[in-house]
Order: C-alpha cells, then structure tokens, then sequence
C-alpha cells in the first residue's frame, strides 16, 4: 500500500483520533447551557454537521464497518438529543440538531469513501 502506516485502518492513530473526537462530542453536546457560547442563528447547525461529520470519518478509520457505525451514531445522535431535552443541562432537544447529525453522518461516511478511493493505488490524480 502506497499509504504511510499510520493511515491504515484500525491502526492506534485512528483509534486515538475517534477517542479525541468522541470527549469534544460529549463536551459540545453535554455542556450545560450556560456554558454554550452564544453564535449567529445557524451556526449550531453547522457545529453538529461538522461534529458528526467528523464522529463518521474518525469513526470509519477506526472501527472499519460503514454500516454498523452509521446505527451507533445516528443513536448517539437522537440519545444526545433526548438527552439534552430532559436533563438539568437547560438545553432542549431538537428535530433540526437531530437532521444536522445525519447530514454530517452521510457526508463524514462519503468523504470517507472519497478519501480511501484517492488514495488507493492507481486511483484517479496520481
């Protein structure tokens, strides 16, 4: 393979940038509300797209099965927002947040899979 080893799937790179990428989610998506910076209207939304766009890709290069990742973070996805909607966190619930997660999710999974086929051997632009 023409990738540097410590690309490859599962290896203890990838293993420590899913583990560094899952404390930010729990700290973006757990925080309580008065610790949440205040942003222009969207920009939540554009937090939990690039948030769990990220879950996905470090997710794929750790774990290796598209599917069976896609099921635990769409989950994670709804149990944050449930979460948020009935604990003392004074933060609500949305069916918005909960779109923006699975945008990121499709879009971190199919970045993944643009990333893997450009590095591939003979891949288009080499």
């Amino acid at each position: 393979s023409l990738m540097p080893a410590a690309l490859e799937v599962r290896g203890r790179l990838s293993r420590v940038a899913l583990a560094a990428t899952v404390l930010v989610s729990l700290v973006v998506l757990f925080a309580p509300a008065d610790e949440v910076p205040s942003a222009l209207p969207g920009v939540d939304k554009v937090v939990h797209v690039l948030l769990f766009a990220t879950l996905a890709v470090t997710g794929r290069w750790a774990v290796g099965r598209t599917r069976a990742l896609a099921v635990v973070l769409v989950a994670y996805a709804g149990v944050s927002e449930v979460l948020q909607a009935v604990t003392p966190l004074a933060r609500s619930g949305s069916l918005a947040d909960l779109f923006a997660d699975g945008a990121g999710i499709a879009l971190g999974l199919a970045a993944w899979s643009v990333l893997r086929r450009g590095a591939a051997p003979g891949s288009l632009g080499r």
